[in-house]
């Protein structure tokens, strides 16, 4: 299985264009091609291979859905995908490590939103989800300490990049055909079509489905949809654990996270290749793809500067946005925040193994976008949010996104 893109030029002419090659756009083609298969269905990627962002960014972790409000799409879909996922590697080979997690309370003021962490997790039917005592967790992760935390033993982790390569196969046989270095620059309908332009010419389609992660506001707004939410994006450093220090961790270990933030906070993850990764920071960033913090894209600044849900969210979060420049700038500053559950680590056990960009939705005022938002114009449906747990629910969320282009069609 390969994430290599087609060389091949995009067709002229098909039914529905899948935009975004990651693995929401593979899913939601392969859930396509499925329900008609004598549909041309095309991806059209700007990267010249597949999942060349979020999708191999990320710390690999299969939620189970603990975090999200229940009745939400991400409650909905991370536990149906979960499953799903689980089952789907099975079916074509791919490792999959039901490696469990526990969320530690340090602090006495932690506890109570640890205990509605426990709630939610009980409302959205997260398999095997239990409390433990500073005993209990010692059992589950010697090396850690906290006041209580939350286990649960569904969470696993799975190389998402292979994941992907497996959808694309899939799509592939069943007729899907995908095509790389294709930015979509904009779209308009006209005539029964929806017609794409992008870096190797147009490509007209019945519909299109925009599945374009960090871009997805700008093709949305250029096809007609509002200017809310603004994608602005935020880059997460990871470091991996000397090897000799990767003992210290069995599963995942995260803190109890922040309700006013849709981010997770700096954690511990034991990797299916048994290396264990620790972070992400969160910084906000000049570019859409700032794998680099050196690199800026004018266009990018622009946007997030003229948006004012940014500067209102960077005054409801001085604090919050004070730390992730900490932690960003000196591993000194991560290692003391895993210190609070995991004491033997130091800053020299920390070395730096990559960096994702999140492109994190924000609205007009200045609050971040939690949940999933998928929305239409003519022709065509749009993924406006899709970040953690996407990769998770991506099944689940496919079919949800072939319904939405289903009932637009009529």
């Amino acid at each position: 299985m390969s994430l290599a893109a087609d060389t091949s030029p995009p067709p002229a002419e098909c039914d529905i264009a899948v935009v975004g090659g990651g693995i929401v756009g593979l899913a939601t083609a392969r859930e396509l091609a499925a329900r008609h298969p004598d549909a041309r269905v095309a991806v059209l990627e700007r990267e010249p291979r597949l999942a060349a962002h979020q999708t191999t960014h990320s710390s690999g972790v299969i939620h189970a859905g603990i975090y999200y409000r229940p009745g939400s799409l991400k409650a909905r879909l991370c536990v149906a995908g979960s499953r799903e996922l689980y089952a789907y590697c099975e079916e074509r080979g791919i490792p999959a490590r039901r490696s469990g997690k526990v969320i530690v309370a340090t602090r006495p003021s932690e506890l109570p939103r640890l205990e509605e962490l426990a709630r939610r997790a009980q409302a959205n039917g997260v398999e095997g989800a239990r409390m433990l005592d500073a005993d209990g967790l010692a059992e589950v992760e010697p090396h850690v300490r906290g006041l209580a935390a939350l286990h649960s033993p569904a969470t696993g982790v799975v190389d998402f990049g292979r994941v992907a390569a497996a959808l694309a196969t899939d799509a592939r046989s069943a007729g899907v055909t995908v095509h790389g270095g294709c930015p979509v620059l904009g779209s308009a309908p006209g005539d029964g079509r929806l017609e794409l332009r992008h870096a190797r010419g147009t490509t007209r389609a019945r519909a299109a489905v925009f599945c374009a992660g960090a871009w997805s506001d700008r093709l949305a707004v250029a096809a007609g949809a509002p200017a809310e939410p603004r994608i602005v994006p935020f880059r997460g450093a990871f470091y991996a654990l000397a090897p000799e220090r990767a003992v210290l961790v069995r599963g995942n270990v995260y803190p109890v996270p922040d309700p006013e933030l849709p981010f997770l906070g700096v954690h511990l993850t034991r990797a299916v290749d048994g290396s264990v990764h620790a972070g992400p920071s969160a910084l906000m960033v000049g570019a859409r793809d700032a794998y680099r913090l050196a690199r800026v894209r004018a266009g990018d600044v622009r946007d997030a500067l003229a948006w004012p849900g940014t500067w209102r969210m960077l005054r409801r979060h001085v604090g919050a946005t004070l730390a992730e420049v900490r932690r960003a700038a000196s591993r000194r500053a991560l290692a003391a925040e895993l210190r609070r559950f995991l004491p033997q680590l130091e800053a020299r056990d920390l070395r730096f193994a990559f960096a994702g960009v999140r492109g994190q939705a924000i609205d007009r005022d200045g609050a971040l976008v939690d949940d999933f938002i998928v929305s239409r114009t003519e022709r065509a449906v749009h993924v406006r949010n899709a970040p953690s747990p996407a990769a998770t629910s991506c099944l689940p969320l496919a079919r949800l996104i072939a319904d939405e282009l289903d009932a637009a069609l009529g």
